[in-house]
This record gives C-alpha cells, sequence and structure tokens, in this order.
C-alpha cells in the first residue's frame, strides 16, 4: 500500500478506496471466464475446433486451441492447469488416465464420435488374412481394448467372457489363425502398416494418413449406440463454468454438425 493510500485510510476514506479496487478485480474475473484454453489432437479434431472457435466467439467466448500429438499429453496439461479444457478422447480412456494417474477430470459434453478400423494394404477383404498375420493394435489400454473388441466381433478372436470395454492381450483365449497382435503406439500404426498385415486405426491418426474410413476400413464399429463418444474434459468443479458452457454449446452447434457432414462426410459424427 503506498504512502498516499495509507493516508487516505487515516482519514476514513477505507470504504472507498475499497469500493475502488473492487472494480478492476470484477473486470478481470469477467475476463476471464470469456476466454479458454483447450487443448486437442492435431489433425481432424483441430480443424473441428476451429470451427467451434467461430462459433463461440458469437457467444462472446475466446478459445485458444491447442494442438497435441500424443494421447497422453492433454490430460497432464489439464491437471496441471496449463488448459482449461480438453476435447480429444471417449470414457473408457478418460476412466483408464483416472485409474492410472489419479486425474480429478470429469466429462462436461460431447462432441463427436469415431468409429474405429481395421485397415490393411495387403488384403482386400478382412477374411483373407493368412495364418499368422501381424496385427498392429493402440497400446494404451483403452484403444487397445477398443481394437480388441473390434477383431472379436468380427471373428478373428475371441475373448473371456465379462471383460467389458477394456480387455487387454492376456484376455484373448482363442486365435484360430493364430495371429500375432503388436501393440504400438496409436499415432505411430498408419506409418506401420507397409510393414504388418493390417491395424486396427483411430479415426483421427487414418483421415491424417489420407486413409478414408468410409472406403479403406475393411471392417470398423458401429456407428449407432457406440460407447466411445468424445467429449470436452475439465478439472473437476469446473463443468458448470460459464466458459465451458459455452465451449459446450459451440461445440454441439449446428455449424459444427454441418461441418462435421461436409468435412468429412460420415467418416466423423455429432455425438450428442
Amino acid at each position: 500500500m503506498t504512502a498516499l493510500n495509507r493516508r487516505w485510510l487515516g482519514l476514513g476514506l477505507g470504504a472507498t478506496l475499497a469500493a475502488f479496487t473492487i472494480l478492476p478485480a470484477h473486470a478481470d474475473e469477467k475476463a476471464a471466464t470469456d476466454r479458454i484454453k483447450l487443448g486437442v489432437i492435431g489433425g481432424d479434431e483441430e480443424e473441428i475446433a476451429e470451427v467451434a472457435k467461430k462459433v463461440a466467439a458469437k457467444a462472446g467466448l475466446e478459445i485458444e486451441v491447442v494442438t497435441f500429438s500424443d494421447y497422453t499429453l492433454p490430460n497432464e496439461a489439464l491437471s496441471r492447469g496449463d488448459l482449461d479444457a480438453n476435447a480429444f478422447q471417449h470414457k473408457p480412456y478418460l476412466d483408464a488416465q483416472i485409474a492410472a494417474r489419479g486425474y480429478r477430470i470429469v466429462p462436461a459434453g460431447f462432441t463427436i464420435v469415431e468409429p474405429i478400423g481395421f485397415y490393411s494394404l495387403k488384403i482386400k477383404d478382412f477374411k483373407d488374412l493368412p495364418e499368422g498375420a501381424q496385427i498392429g493394435i493402440p497400446n494404451d489400454p483403452s484403444n487397445g481394448g477398443r481394437a480388441l473388441n473390434l477383431l472379436a466381433a468380427n471373428g478373428l478372436i475371441t475373448l473371456a467372457p465379462g471383460k467389458g470395454l477394456q480387455p487387454t492381450v492376456l484376455d484373448v483365449t482363442g486365435n484360430p489363425k493364430k495371429v500375432k497382435l503388436r501393440e504400438l503406439d496409436a499415432a505411430l500404426l498408419p506409418k506401420q502398416l507397409a510393414d504388418l498385415d493390417g491395424a486396427v486405426i483411430n479415426t483421427n491418426y487414418a483421415l491424417g494418413a489420407k486413409l478414408d474410413p468410409r472406403k479403406d476400413a475393411l471392417v470398423q464399429e458401429s456407428r449407432t449406440d457406440n460407447p466411445y463418444g468424445n467429449f470436452i474434459a475439465v478439472r473437476a468443479g469446473d463443468e458448470g463454468k460459464p466458459a465451458v458452457v459455452k465451449l459446450v454449446k459451440a461445440y454441439q452447434s449446428q455449424e459444427v454438425k454441418d461441418f462435421l457432414g461436409t468435412r468429412f462426410k460420415g467418416a466423423i459424427l455429432p455425438a450428442w
């Protein structure tokens, strides 16, 4: 406090000074609710975020989009406070991250769903996979389990009952073609595809590698009742903040829905 302020207080003007200092603090608080730092995976999810950013601006929300190339980073950045929200994951992935790292992160609103698919540069029909085929799957628990469920749903392997959305390779109980499952970083699977007989690849990485999920995926998850809808995630307690509410509304807008239909033509769908 300056000498002048101390003199004002001594003259009984403390209330006036207090009222004066409240105004800048209130203005800063309002400005903070009008801005949000959002983490996404680069590529198609970044494109979608940019559309949501334009929609949000009309509602008085400024979004700073921060891109990542590794699935493990956006939740760590959110937990540390480097981000206000992220939009890249589904619930099984977040559940696995919480179990492993203890994050206090919660969903705030659905965004998109990207049905995962199986791709190959060597065969044209999933049934033609040879005995002993090398199959790549993501090495993170949720997407790895997702890949195994896709392979099981199409008869390539059998999984132990009751494993739900997150089976592991240890839960494979039947493997008539004796395929070899190779767990690799999800982002690297498109680059490894030429060295494999096939791989289960997340849609965002498939699109980034110029694969068309509608035409190139030999088998794919169901598009209806899909449990892997992506959402905006925030730190627990932040889901009701005005900026977060505006962010969710921007993603769940007609403009974003129209963009998905025009840009991705069914490869990526609204999840709300």
